[in-house]
């Protein structure tokens, strides 16, 4: 009797775990699926639009996609990194303050960001506004609808992503190791070079990757600054042409400047 009340425990078991096992292969085939659509759209590609796209913006905005994906990646790696070492290293007032609002800019959407920015300095904006009012009428000002105002944008904005994996990365190094080199004569500055930044390199690249996908997929901000790239170009293809062949054609592209 004992041993069928425990034969019929284990085949419940077993059951249960199968019926497990099916969650993480339903949730993966509806992640791959949009991929494979996009994987399979690359077999047939439709040549009159790739003509046509490339006599007309395909190398503009390629060119804009390598400007912005170099911008946000180095960008995001200074500022994240340095940030991070500032607060692992560092006791100044505020810094549990700033430990949690350096994290803040994840919570506000890249276009949100720009349309703050560009409505501060603009040419019509309240920066530029009081400078003329100030008597600088022939100061030049930097023209912030560019691709270098979406850059910096993004990098404000994509830049915590770096920020907390550096910092995962610094505060699991061991003091002890920090304490050696100082007993060798480094100063922070060489720790940070020579010690901690090689150890932390795996986090800190796992952070700009995000960041630079992030920038990639993000096509309402480059949009709005004037600085068209390949996600703005899917979007212009789908809506402006009623193409979705060739929209799913050039995500295939955005997922290969992912890679």
């Amino acid at each position: 009797m004992l041993d069928k009340i425990a034969s019929d425990i284990q085949k419940q078991g077993k059951k249960q775990i199968d019926f497990l096992s099916l969650i993480p292969f339903i949730v993966i085939s509806l992640t791959l699926l949009p991929v494979a659509v996009v994987a399979f759209s690359l077999f047939s590609p439709s040549v009159e639009v790739w003509r046509h796209l490339w006599d007309t913006i395909l190398p503009r905005i390629l060119a804009n996609t390598f400007l912005l994906l170099a911008g946000v990646a180095s960008g995001t790696l200074v500022l994240g990194t340095g940030l991070a070492w500032l607060i692992t290293a560092y006791e100044f007032p505020g810094k549990r303050t700033f430990k949690w609002l350096l994290v803040l800019p994840m919570a506000v959407p890249a276009y949100v960001m720009g349309f703050i920015y560009m409505a501060l300095f603009d040419f019509a904006g309240p920066v530029q506004s009081m400078i003329r009012e100030m008597g600088w009428q022939g100061m030049t000002f930097p023209q912030i609808r560019s691709g270098a105002g979406a850059i910096l944008v993004m990098i404000l904005v994509l830049y915590p992503y770096v920020f907390l994996l550096a910092k995962a990365g610094f505060e699991e190094q061991s003091g002890s190791v920090f304490e050696a080199a100082k007993v060798l004569g480094c100063s922070k500055m060489g720790i940070f070079f020579r010690v901690a930044f090689p150890l932390a390199r795996p986090s800190i690249a796992a952070g700009v990757a995000l960041a630079s996908m992030d920038a990639l997929a993000d096509f309402a901000t480059v949009r709005y600054f004037n600085f068209p790239t390949v996600s703005d170009g899917i979007i212009r293809v789908w809506h402006g042409m009623m193409n979705l062949g060739a929209a799913s054609e050039m995500a295939g592209l955005l997922a290969i400047f992912s890679l």
